[in-house]
């Protein structure tokens, strides 16, 4: 079985508990990670991993999320990593995102920032452009207060959203703009969510 690993905290636990059950069951599997952070983790876990690059089809991928609505969209890119976090999706059979309970949410946008990776190249005109779709934000910097690069070597503009955006017409509107790399608007990759409510875990399932 081919297993995509995600990214983040909540990923992390679920890499380190999957490298426990191959070491304990001896599970044969190989893994794609979605970042160099997971892909250093899963290396020191001892879990196999392949070239990405090489794959056209995942088994299953798990990962996690920054929020979720009650239509299964979500809220992804806290880490940056969420250009290659779509790709391992879509590439993925089955799709599980994992979440602390206070990350469901009514509306996107309410504890968190959309992230939108874009080039440096052109980045005052693609700044632009996010503002004349109502947009506005600022470049991530880290915690040192230099400037975040993806691992793609891409900018972060995080900016927020509000109520009266539509999610899909504004995914739209990223996509058409040349210098957007990716974003963090996910909505319609889940197939399930898993929800940690305290020991407790509900499941809720895409309807389609």
């Amino acid at each position: 079985m081919l297993v995509g690993l995600g990214t983040g905290r909540t990923a992390r636990r679920g890499v380190r508990a999957l490298a426990e059950r191959v070491r304990t069951e001896g599970l044969d599997i190989r893994c794609v990670a979605s970042s160099q952070g997971t892909d250093h983790l899963a290396r020191e876990l001892e879990l196999r991993l392949v070239d990405f690059s090489q794959v056209e089809e995942v088994d299953y991928l798990f990962d996690g999320a920054d929020e979720v609505d009650p239509k299964l969209r979500m809220l992804k890119g806290s880490g940056g990593a969420m250009t290659r976090e779509r790709i391992i999706a879509w590439a993925s059979k089955r799709r599980v995102y994992m979440i602390d309970g206070h990350k469901l949410v009514d509306t996107l946008g309410t504890n968190a920032t959309l992230p939108v990776a874009v080039m440096g190249f052109g980045l005052a005109s693609t700044r632009a452009s996010l503002r004349a779709v109502g947009l506005n934000g600022v470049c991530r910097r880290t915690m040192d207060g230099d400037v975040f690069h993806t691992d793609n070597d891409n900018l972060v503009i995080d900016v927020t959203l509000t109520p009266d955006h539509c999610l899909e017409e504004l995914a739209a509107h990223l996509n058409d703009i040349p210098g957007v790399i990716d974003h963090g608007l996910f909505l319609a990759e889940a197939d399930e969510i898993l929800v940690d409510k305290g020991g407790k875990v509900d499941r809720l399932m895409r309807q389609d």
